[in-house]
């Protein structure tokens, strides 16, 4: 029996094609070569139609309303938005404990010995928030909602470039921590359109435990992680307040709704356009 060929089957997938389709078996080369040439053309015409679609009504793609979306949601809830430099300070990173012998330094993208263009949001929101606590009154909830990169290894589920929102609330009851951090996890899952989900307790080379969002599909998808404090990190920023902060990807979360398993044709793209490859 014959088999997709490798480039017939990474074709198909670029066209989002179902799994039924993937594993398909022919008699000959001959059957599936004609297999593949209806298949294609149906998918084609399918994604067109979905071009279309995007062009006549949402005109602008998920990543985008999804965004919205998540706005929308958190300052209805009572947090403010802050926007912060895409280029950090190195200085910065090491408030995070993040110095030239840890893991994360050969993954950010460096400007000059200086700067970098950030790998994470947490220490601009540290920083303004160290701030906040002295004007506001507390708890002071922010967020912040941008583009992060870094040398992410190749594979279907990390980009170079994504999109991160990041939450956190300064100044609770310590013994609200827990549920509320379970609640900023669902006020975000909730406008996702996800509900399978699950939070399960792991270590991260930042926070140490951390308190992750998982999808079950794709199956094992980390969307998002939380941390809690009092922490040590916070010394440096000469905080001392509970907290609890929590961040997600949220090209990551469009896969988890669409159930899709290429993070590709949801982030910021020359090649993908609202989740349809271009090169039709």
């Amino acid at each position: 029996m014959e088999k997709w060929t490798e480039t017939q089957r990474n074709r198909l997938i670029e066209l989002n094609a179902e799994t039924q389709n993937l594993d398909q078996e022919f008699e000959d080369e001959t059957q599936r070569n004609q297999a593949f040439q209806r298949l294609v053309n149906a998918l084609v015409k399918t994604q067109k139609s979905k071009l279309e679609t995007m062009r006549n009504n949402e005109r602008r793609p998920g990543l985008c309303r999804l965004s919205d979306k998540l706005v929308e949601t958190l300052t209805s809830k009572g947090f403010v938005q802050v926007t912060t430099p895409t280029m950090m300070a190195k200085n910065l990173l090491e408030k995070m404990s993040i110095t030239d012998s840890h893991p994360l330094t050969k993954q950010i993208f460096w400007v000059d010995s200086n700067r970098c263009l950030r790998p994470m949001l947490a220490p601009h929101l540290y920083y303004i928030m160290k701030d906040l606590l002295r004007i506001w009154e507390k708890p002071i909830g922010i967020f912040e909602l941008g583009s992060c990169f870094r040398k992410e290894s190749e594979g279907a589920r990390h980009t170079s470039e994504f999109t991160m929102l990041n939450v956190c609330e300064f100044g609770l009851p310590m013994e609200d921590r827990q549920s509320r951090l379970e609640e900023l996890a669902g006020f975000v899952m909730k406008t996702s359109g996800i509900d399978d989900y699950e939070l399960e307790t792991e270590e991260s080379t930042v926070y140490g435990s951390t308190i992750d969002v998982v999808g079950q599909e794709p199956q094992g998808l980390e969307l998002g992680s939380g941390a809690m404090g009092p922490h040590p990190l916070d010394d440096a920023w000469k905080i001392n307040e509970t907290w609890v902060g929590i961040g997600f990807g949220v090209e990551r979360l469009l896969m988890a709704k669409e159930k899709n398993n290429a993070l590709g044709r949801y982030t910021k793209s020359l090649t993908w356009l609202d989740g349809v490859r271009l090169n039709l």
